[in-house]
């Protein structure tokens, strides 16, 4: 099976309405999802969230682990759950095929050996300024819808909005300097006045986070 053979067969997963709907739940969840809290979630029993969950594993689309969930340690404490996470892969397919992430690569090496930094952070920055949705925030639509839409997967941790999924996360990997700049400035357009985005990065998920002024 090629590298396209198994991306289409992981995401042609998600074309079942349930499993789509449990999968977009564990995904953005900041921490584990156990099986009764995803039936929960979805609306449906757990003996059916566990067979669709199982799938989504199967697929390589979560990742599984097993804890207490009671939090006892010892004995009288009960078998270990099962539960799920966001596996770390990426699955994208293009039809017909494209190769958008190898220019990507080619124009953020270009861009960083050039020391462009600042330039690409002011185009960023007024990119999300000019964004639809930086107006919509302006007046005072939800700054986390917002995010959430493009991707980002906010969650609240205490007073800070944290972002569960960085949308340049493979080339935030290659050219983290570069592209987390870039990040950070884009977020800055996209947020109203009385949001303060600065770098503080969440593991395995975005190097931006956001607070209220």
């Amino acid at each position: 099976m090629t590298a396209e053979d198994f991306a289409l067969a992981a995401l042609g997963q998600l074309g079942d309405p349930v499993r789509r709907q449990l999968y977009r739940h564990v995904a953005a969840s900041p921490g584990e999802v156990g099986r009764d809290a995803a039936a929960e979630a979805v609306g449906i029993s757990r003996s059916l969230a566990a067979f669709h969950l199982d799938k989504l594993v199967e697929a390589g689309l979560l990742a599984v682990d097993f804890r207490r969930l009671s939090g006892r340690t010892g004995p009288g404490a009960g078998r270990p759950a099962k539960v799920y996470r966001r596996a770390d892969g990426e699955h994208a397919v293009s039809v017909p095929p494209r190769s958008y992430d190898a220019a990507a690569r080619l124009l953020a090496e270009v861009v960083e050996n050039a020391g462009l930094d600042r330039e690409l952070q002011a185009a960023a920055k007024a990119a999300g300024a000019a964004d639809p949705a930086a107006d919509s925030a302006a007046a005072g639509a939800d700054l986390v819808e917002v995010l959430r839409e493009r991707g980002y997967q906010p969650f609240w941790d205490g007073e800070t909005l944290r972002l569960h999924n960085c949308p340049f996360g493979a080339l935030a990997r290659e050219f983290p300097a570069l592209v987390c700049g870039m990040n950070l400035a884009l977020v800055e357009g996209l947020a109203s006045e009385g949001w303060s985005p600065a770098m503080d990065p969440c593991p395995g998920g975005c190097c931006v986070a956001l607070s209220k002024n």
